[in-house]
């Protein structure tokens, strides 16, 4: 079977899926690029990304070529992201009698113009996609609800790379990382990710100037434009992107992690990879009630982490305040995340890809 699968960048954390995928399938990933608010300097080198890809993959145009490759294939697979791209691919698949799969990650509709001007031909692709792939099963609720039913909606996990993220990481790994970055031995809390409005870092720097735990240092390990901003915040630590290898060594040196995504008229977390990250190195999560990996069922309140209201830097401040003062509930959540994020694997996800290529065919 020939399969076209589009997405805009080949993140890191993808390569996996589509390696095991083209394993199976006759598989090419059309990679389109850009249409994000903010894409990272380092991350946006699409050209690079597929020069070293072990699969498949070709730069795409945008929405012209899409139409016109997607019926050259037996089925496409296409994200709810990149403006015009996804209902191109939609009418060239169409039109060419193809199977069309929508990867869905929004589980909230948008509320915007754009959104509000394309939503009768994104409605019309969520009711009549042969199948839908989801995100978790936030979305697939959300899908279930447009479409009219849930058994042609299969969720595939959101994964990280397991072999790296749930790695045994010695002491001297962590010396090293603290040395390299000019840490002393304070206890650390963890944000990792795009220094942005949505993700709530500005409601996580306002509630790091209330904690009243003077000794720790909160560490950001990402970019964008609030990064002037952290980095003129007390006891906090700004050091830029971090190589993938040794994220799991900064998540291991860190007492625990927080991702306070908030809502915004376009924009709602989808699921939250750090969450995954964090929790393979048995590190509990502070993450509010806007992230999908919430709403998904991994990160569970008082049970492998804790979960509070988006947009609340006090009840933020003092979720972050009780896990730094209590060591054996740290722990306790911290064993339980581990082991909440075993099944989140690529395999689960392939597994979903698989049933929903059959029921493209059908």
């Amino acid at each position: 079977m020939t399969i076209a699968l589009l997405t805009n960048y080949l993140a890191p954390y993808r390569v996996p899926l589509y390696e095991r995928l083209a394993r199976r399938h006759e598989l090419e990933v059309l990679c389109y690029g850009g249409g994000e608010r903010y894409v990272p300097p380092w991350f946006a080198d699409l050209d690079r990304q597929i020069d070293a890809a072990p699969f498949p993959a070709r730069r795409i145009t945008g929405a012209a070529e899409a139409l016109a490759r997607s019926g050259g294939y037996e089925v496409v697979i296409a994200p709810f992201a990149g403006g015009a791209v996804l209902p191109a691919a939609y009418a060239g698949a169409r039109l060419r009698r193809r199977g069309f799969i929508l990867w869905a990650s929004v589980w909230v509709q948008p509320r915007s113009l754009g959104h509000a001007l394309a939503l009768p031909a994104t409605r019309r692709i969520y009711r009549h996609a042969d199948a839908v792939l989801a995100y978790g099963e936030h979305v697939r609720r959300f899908v279930a609800g447009i479409r009219g039913r849930a058994e042609d909606v299969f969720v595939a996990p959101q994964c990280v790379e397991s072999e790296l993220f749930a790695r045994a990481v010695g002491p001297e790994e962590v010396a090293r990382l603290r040395q390299h970055h000019r840490l002393g031995e304070e206890p650390l809390v963890l944000y990792a990710g795009r220094l942005v409005p949505e993700k709530g870092v500005e409601v996580l720097l306002d509630a790091w100037a209330s904690i009243s735990a003077p000794a720790a240092t909160l560490l950001l390990i990402g970019d964008g434009p609030l990064a002037a901003r952290a980095a003129a915040t007390p006891r906090t630590r700004v050091i830029g992107p971090l190589e993938r290898a040794q994220l799991p060594v900064a998540y291991a040196a860190a007492e625990l992690a927080v991702l306070p995504s908030i809502p915004t008229p376009r924009f709602r977390e989808p699921w939250g990879l750090v969450c995954n990250e964090a929790m393979h190195q048995g590190r509990p999560v502070v993450a509010t009630s806007a992230v999908g990996a919430v709403a998904g069922g991994l990160v569970r309140d008082r049970e492998n982490g804790l979960v509070v209201a988006p947009g609340e830097g006090q009840s933020l401040a003092g979720a972050i305040e009780r896990l730094l003062a209590d060591r054996p509930l740290r722990e306790l959540l911290g064993a339980a995340a581990r082991e909440a994020v075993r099944p989140y694997t690529y395999e689960a996800m392939v597994a979903a890809f698989e049933r929903a290529l059959a029921a493209a065919r059908r």
